[in-house]
Parts: C-alpha cells; sequence; structure tokens
C-alpha cells in the first residue's frame, strides 16, 4: 500500500515542473543556498535533514516549516527537531521567490531543490528533482514520535521505519549515507560511552581508540552528557563520500544506528561494496532522495501554496 502510494505521488510530480510556471525558481533556490553553505559549509547536512525530517512526517509537504502558534506546539519544537537548522535559508528562497512569481513555488518544492543543490556543493552527484509538491498546513509535535529514526535504531527498527514509507532496506542504507557531512550532539550517542547497569562501561562495538577521542570531546559533566557536538564523519566532515562506510567498516560509526548496519549481513555487504565503490553510492543516494522526496506528497487541488513557509494559509 505505502510503495502504491508513493509510485501514484511521483507519477504527478515533474521535472521542470516551474519552466514555464517560474522559469527561474530553482535558480533562485540554487543561489540562496550556494551563498549560505559557501559561507558556512556545515549548512548543507542542515538543509538535507531539514527535507529528510519533513518527509518522514505527514510527507514532503513542509510541514517541519511551520512556527508553533499559541495553540498548538508545531512538529520543529519536538524533541527530534530542536537541533533542525536553515530555516533562514529556505526563507530567503522563499521570499526572492514570491517576488519573482507570487504563489507559484510551494516550501515542499523548495525544500526537495535546497537538499538536492546543498549536496552537489559538497560533492554529491546533481540529479533531478521532479517538482509540484504542494504544502500542507498541519504541523504536530506528537507526530514526530515513532516517525523519525531515533540515533539507538538497529536495523530491524530502521527497515520498520524507511519501510513504512515505501523505502526499501537498500535505499535505507544509502540514505543512512548522508551522515557523511554534518555533527551530531554528544547527547545522541553518550550512551555508548558512559552507559550504566548491568551492561556498565563502553560499547563494545566501537573502536577502542574512539571511545577514547570522543570522551575528550564530550566529557561527563556530573553524571550528565556534554553538551557539545562532534562530526559525523571525523576525516571529510564537510565533504559527501564514503568515509561514514569506511568509519562504520573500522566500528568508528558514530550513533548507534549508524554501526548497527555493520551487524546486519546484507546491509554490511552494502557498507562494504559502497566503500569499494563510491560511484554506486552516488547513484544509489541520488536515487533514493527522489523517491523519499516523493513520500506522501500532496500535488493538484490538494494542499496550498504558503507565501510565507512559516505560516499555514
Amino acid at each position: 500500500m505505502a510503495m502504491a502510494m508513493a509510485t501514484r505521488s511521483q507519477a504527478q510530480l515533474q521535472v521542470g515542473y516551474y519552466d514555464t510556471l517560474c522559469p527561474a525558481a530553482e535558480i533562485i533556490v540554487q543561489e540562496e543556498v550556494s551563498k549560505a553553505v559557501s559561507g558556512n559549509p556545515g549548512m548543507a547536512a542542515g538543509l538535507v535533514r531539514l527535507h529528510f525530517h519533513d518527509c518522514f512526517v505527514r510527507g514532503c509537504d513542509a510541514s517541519v516549516l511551520l512556527d508553533s502558534t499559541q495553540g498548538n506546539r508545531a512538529e520543529k519544537d519536538a524533541p527530534p527537531n530542536t537541533s533542525l537548522r536553515g530555516f533562514e535559508v529556505i526563507d530567503s528562497a522563499k521570499s526572492r521567490l514570491e517576488t519573482a512569481c507570487f504563489g507559484v513555488v510551494s516550501c515542499a518544492d523548495v525544500l526537495a531543490f535546497a537538499a538536492r543543490d546543498a549536496l552537489a556543493l559538497v560533492g554529491g552527484n546533481a540529479y533531478q528533482v521532479p517538482g509540484g509538491r504542494r504544502d500542507g498546513n498541519v504541523s504536530v509535535a506528537q507526530e514526530t514520535n515513532g516517525n523519525l529514526p531515533p540515533p539507538s535504531a538497529n536495523v530491524a527498527q530502521l527497515n520498520q521505519m524507511f519501510g513504512a514509507k515505501g523505502l526499501t532496506q537498500a535505499e535505507m542504507v544509502a540514505l543512512s549515507g548522508a551522515h557523511t557531512i554534518g555533527v551530531s550532539h554528544c547527547s545522541s550517542f553518550s550512551n555508548r560511552l558512559y552507559s550504566s547497569g548491568p551492561n556498565a562501561g563502553q560499547d563494545p562495538s566501537m573502536d577502542p581508540s574512539y571511545v577514547a577521542a570522543l570522551t575528550t570531546q564530550c566529557p561527563q559533566q556530573q553524571g550528565q552528557p556534554a553538551a557539545g557536538m562532534v562530526p559525523m564523519d571525523a576525516v571529510t566532515p564537510n565533504a559527501f563520500d564514503t568515509n561514514y562506510y569506511a568509519a562504520i567498516v573500522a566500528n568508528r560509526g558514530l550513533l548507534s544506528s549508524d554501526q548497527a548496519l555493520l551487524a546486519d549481513q546484507t546491509t554490511a555487504a552494502q557498507v562494504v561494496g559502497y566503500t569499494n565503490n563510491p560511484d554506486s553510492f552516488q547513484t544509489d543516494f541520488a536515487a533514493a532522495m527522489v523517491k523519499m522526496g516523493s513520500i506522501g506528497v500532496l500535488t493538484g487541488n490538494a494542499g496550498t501554496i504558503r507565501t510565507n513557509c512559516r505560516v499555514a494559509s
């Protein structure tokens, strides 16, 4: 059912959707993303994550961009989303788009284009993103529960969560490669460094020298995890490459959900395959991003085009 839904939605999205409606649309988004990423390479990861967190809750409808109101706590204020960044990049692209073509380009399409453009700027393959998504007007913080994969997830849990969105295990492994850019808060993996209880100690699946380095970067304070951040890929944190997978093979996956990919025979084979053939990773990732970008989209007469991405219209 989920697969049928994803395929049907995809058929309604079109590459070059704005070619006649707003010819400058994709160029405007690309320029704003380029400005942001050249000033701060880490913003590339932020924009990719924004698109992912949008699509996994209510589909790719820009609901993650809506601000909370007096009567409603929106998705962006839910615990897994408080570290999201890149909202201001979407705002600047959107305000230019409204000047160029008022009420034409959806916030959901801006997010999809921005993720693609951000990746290209840090070494990802360029790929075509179909447009035609429309914006939703509902954003509820609680709906992030059970939809966004936690950093502690194992392969079975990841398969279930991605599968619920119509994505295969192979696509899940490819999309996990987004963790080759960006940073993680110490609190997302501190349980691997300082666990208590019957299995107290450090995570045995983690390379001890990596544990030692991380405990220096994320020291425990009064039994509380440190407030800092560390790169997801310690070798090339701002380059979209396969070092994320090489780290997993070396037992240096940062999150439990990263290292878990080595514990399953099928996902482990794919991880090793990508380290040996970076081109296959780039191709698979681009295809999986396009498919992810079609999850539960609103098209045609469904949804709306918000003129301000933060406010329901």
